[in-house]
């Protein structure tokens, strides 16, 4: 691929790079087009386990490429960004648990394609902003959904209206993080986690990832009923009965997705 860098590592890590290092990883059509379909071979895979997306050199992403797409006309400009968010969605469908790790800045859209992940995982010197007002946008690729699911409406408004930039540290404590690690661990923490939601029960994961996401738009009634249905899935898989088999032997399971 011209932009990514892809790797399928043991175990069904799935480890992406956005590598375009001169540019701050900033993604332009080339891009968006590469994400998409690597988002779609995620989704369709039987043995993807776990999508990890990080960045090339010193930055995850620092959003989208505005010498490319800058100076279009309104009509022109709401088809570009109709195809780009198509790109969003298709991260948000994907089955399996993903984790973005945040190697140095990430801005506007490059942000929220972190966000858009289940796990954010961030060095110290990572910095991050809603940075859509400075350039004279408004909010986009799902940060307008993401951001007050994440950090309440009063919070998200702040960092759309302001788009201050956030040291990783300040992230982590209104909730944009999961976690924190020194620079010099960023690497290894992140291997860690991959290998632990890899080696995970696959469907549970997938099915505890879809009731969490449903969860805003669902009654109590509701969201019990589908626990209730995830369960008798769950009941009839070979992964529930390897984890009560492993109980009893005092080992460790070994979850085959089925």
């Amino acid at each position: 691929m011209e932009t990514l860098l892809l790797e399928r590592r043991p175990g069904g890590v799935c480890h992406l790079r956005l590598n375009r290092p001169d540019a701050k990883n900033a993604m332009n059509g080339a891009m968006f087009r590469e994400l998409s379909e690597v988002f779609s071979q995620v989704r369709a895979s039987a043995e993807d386990r776990v999508l990890v997306i990080t960045g090339a050199g010193d930055a995850f992403c620092a959003g989208a490429d505005i010498v490319s797409f800058g100076g279009s006309g309104a009509r022109s400009t709401l088809a570009a960004v109709r195809e780009i968010h198509e790109v969003a969605l298709a991260l948000h469908q994907i089955p399996v648990p993903t984790l973005a790790v945040l190697n140095g800045v990430a801005a506007g859209a490059g942000l929220n394609l972190a966000l858009g992940c289940d796990l954010v995982l961030a060095c110290e010197s990572a910095r991050l902003c809603e940075i859509f007002a400075r350039r004279g946008l408004s909010i986009d690729f799902g940060g307008s959904w993401l951001l007050p699911r994440l950090v309440g409406l009063q919070r998200a408004k702040q960092l759309a209206f302001f788009a201050d930039w956030l040291s990783a540290q300040d992230a982590e404590r209104i909730g944009l993080v999961t976690r924190v690690v020194p620079d010099a661990e960023l690497e290894a923490t992140a291997a860690s986690w991959a290998e632990r939601l890899a080696a995970a029960p696959p469907i549970a994961l997938s099915l505890s990832k879809r009731l969490l996401d449903d969860s805003f738009a669902a009654s109590l009634p509701a969201a019990l009923e589908a626990e209730a249905r995830a369960q008798a899935i769950n009941a009839a898989s070979e992964d529930m009965r390897e984890a009560f088999a492993a109980f009893r032997e005092k080992r460790e399971p070994r979850f085959r997705g089925r």
